[in-house]
């Protein structure tokens, strides 16, 4: 991946678990240079993370892909000088370590800055660096529950329910990109770095939508709705002869469309049923005539029929079926790296190559003996004392 569009940028990562080791493995993909430190004595804790395949963990190996890495101990003068040096020759430094962990090592943005302007200094935090929660440390769940994420999430009835997937730490690593890329660009301008500062309850609240909306001005209290969409309908899964299959018809074209591909064109002219706020008003009886028909024929027969009719459907896969589909093996979005199948990058390029195999994520520390003798210089001598702005 070395001829993307940020080959000529190096990354100091230093970052574990998830948030911010998916910021950096994009920039990876994206063509920069990732150099990961990790402690020297347990790594990245998801190196253990199940599951096991030849000994990596496929957590591990899927967020950690394409980097380098070496394993320091920062607490040691030598191997924090050694860090120092790499910083001031770096473009990129991102991290998602407790409140205050580098500041106490001397290694915090003012300080940073100091030995290299134009550095980008990305840091992801459960709160961010401000605000009367900034020193509070949290996990993906807690956020979905402090942010109203879970309340809204579920079925009617049910208790609250966290996302089945780890979405503030996937968005927040994201977020964290977008905003190292806009800061990079901006430094093409001004030839200054600047600090990107992500809170993790900031960016669950900017996906809220429209239970936000509501929230904010003034409609109904967000509540779980299960399948159901809050202004469309309909918009759920409906059971069929064999097995549930979602589909949302969100103007009264589709509608129409749809009760014709069922045979029901007679359905769209209901009264009960003829505009969106109709619907929206009879969503259980809409649903009871429509579960009518489509228990009469298995789902894949109808996704076919309403695929034709150009209604939006699907049936609700497992995982496993998922990866299968052909469309994701046409787009490269199961690749391999190393013994270990994983999710491709999402970001297609037409100047960036999407090969199906990908360079492995690293041994612990097996690049260390390589970057040291970069980064170390000539002679004897400490490191900060020749460290200099560029």
């Amino acid at each position: 991946m070395a001829d993307g569009p940020f080959s000529d940028i190096t990354v100091i990562d230093l970052t574990h678990v998830l948030s911010g080791p998916c910021c950096t493995m994009y920039l990876a993909e994206l063509g920069a240079r990732v150099i990961k430190v990790e402690h020297s004595g347990h790594g990245d804790e998801t190196r253990k993370f199940p599951p096991l395949v030849d000994g990596m963990s496929a957590y591990f190996a899927t967020m950690n892909r394409g980097k380098e890495s070496i394993a320091l101990e920062l607490d040691k003068q030598e191997d924090k000088e050694l860090l120092l040096e790499m910083i001031r020759r770096a473009d990129v430094v991102v991290e998602n370590l407790r409140y205050a962990t580098l500041e106490h090592l001397g290694l915090d943005y003012e300080a940073l800055r100091r030995i290299n302007p134009r550095l980008i200094y990305a840091a992801i935090s459960a709160f961010g660096q401000t605000g009367p929660l900034h020193e509070r440390c949290a996990y993906d769940p807690i956020l979905q529950a402090m942010s109203g994420m879970m309340s809204i999430n579920g079925q009617p009835g049910n208790p609250p329910t966290k996302v089945g997937t780890s979405i503030v730490d996937y968005f927040s690593g994201m977020f964290c990109l977008a905003g190292i890329e806009a800061a990079l660009y901006q430094r093409t301008r001004t030839g200054e770095g600047a600090k990107v500062d992500i809170g993790m309850l900031d960016v669950q609240m900017s996906v809220l939508e429209s239970a936000l909306m509501n929230a904010l001005n003034g409609g109904p209290v967000p509540r779980a709705l299960g399948n159901k969409h809050p202004a469309v309908t309909p918009c759920d899964t409906y059971d069929t002869a064999d097995r549930p299959i979602i589909i949302i018809a969100a103007n009264e074209d589709t509608f129409g469309r749809l009760c014709t591909a069922m045979g029901r064109p007679a359905i769209a002219a209901d009264p009960r049923f003829r505009t969106g706020v109709d619907r929206r008003a009879n969503d259980d009886a809409l649903k009871a005539e429509m579960e009518a028909v489509l228990r009469t024929r298995p789902a894949a027969q109808w996704e076919e029929v309403f695929a034709a009719a150009g209604v939006p459907c699907a049936i609700v896969a497992t995982v496993p079926e998922a990866v299968n589909l052909a469309q994701l093996r046409e787009r490269n979005m199961i690749i391999e790296s190393g013994t270990i199948r994983m999710a491709g990058n999402p970001i297609k390029l037409s100047t960036l190559k999407d090969p199906p195999v990908r360079k492995p994520a690293p041994q612990l520390d097996a690049d260390g003996a390589a970057i040291r003798a970069e980064f170390t210089p000539q002679g004897k001598g400490h490191l900060i004392s020749r460290i200099a702005p560029r």
